[in-house]
């Protein structure tokens, strides 16, 4: 993991050091952790859930796999995962504590005992062996890592050979019309709903803020190319305002 002196990026649309980035990230999820779930499913009328369906049925768990979950949050991937897969284990990674507290709390109304780690921890600097695991996700989590192409090459280095990559996350629209609208939709309307849910309207306009910062489809696929994945492909979902990227560490 690198922090170099005097380096600075994006945190949504402002100017910041290198070195302040993850921290102010790991704020934004503080803040909201105990709301995140319920405000995914206001402000996006329940289409991550679908979205998420979709990521699993490309990745079509297998029985005995082991995942781990960048930025898993809440747990949402690894839960889908697990009953997809029958059998396996989940290491849900992320770095806010908070998140993973709330995750904890929802695996306990489940069976799911036994079978997920939480884990606090930094996508770039991932505390497990190389050739460790079969399938690695990350889903919303990657546009706010500071140096993605080192979180990619950190994903390579823990998969194990013949294993696969899946990121799910915001992309761009390709009609420029139905950009505009939902431009206008996630900027006056998000960073409101934010505020009336869990308190912090800062917090969601960063995060909406982060979306247009990321990469297109295609540029994302090229960063995979780069960490070596190959097999590499993408699905867009509902007209590109998402998309999942597949890459195998062949």
């Amino acid at each position: 993991m690198r922090n170099e002196k005097g380096k600075t990026t994006h945190f949504g649309f402002q100017t910041v050091p290198e070195a302040e980035k993850a921290g102010k990230v790991q704020k934004v999820f503080n803040s909201v952790a105990s709301k995140y779930d319920v405000m995914n499913d206001v402000m996006s009328f329940g289409i991550h859930r679908i979205w998420k369906e979709s990521m699993m049925d490309w990745l079509a768990p297998k029985p005995g796999q082991k995942l781990i979950d960048v930025a898993g949050g809440t747990g949402d991937i690894s839960f889908r995962f697990l009953s997809r897969a029958g059998s396996g284990h989940a290491t849900v990674l992320d770095l806010t504590e908070n998140m993973l507290a709330t995750g904890k709390k929802r695996a306990e109304s489940t069976t799911t005992k036994g079978t997920i780690d939480w884990v606090v921890g930094d996508a770039l600097a991932l505390p497990f062996a190389d050739n460790f695991f079969d399938v690695y996700t990350i889903s919303f989590g990657i546009r706010n890592v500071t140096h993605p192409y080192e979180a990619l090459t950190e994903a390579y280095r823990v998969l194990r050979p013949g294993g696969r990559l899946m990121v799910l996350e915001f992309n761009k629209i390709s009609i420029p019309l139905a950009q505009k609208a939902y431009d206008l939709y996630s900027f006056n309307i998000i960073p409101k709903m934010g505020e009336i849910i869990t308190g912090d309207r800062e917090s969601y306009q960063y995060l909406i803020e982060s979306i247009r910062k990321f990469p297109d489809q295609e540029t994302f696929l090229d960063l995979l190319k780069k960490a070596k994945f190959e097999n590499t492909s993408y699905r867009n979902l509902t007209l590109g305002i998402a998309a999942i990227h597949s890459g195998w560490k062949l």
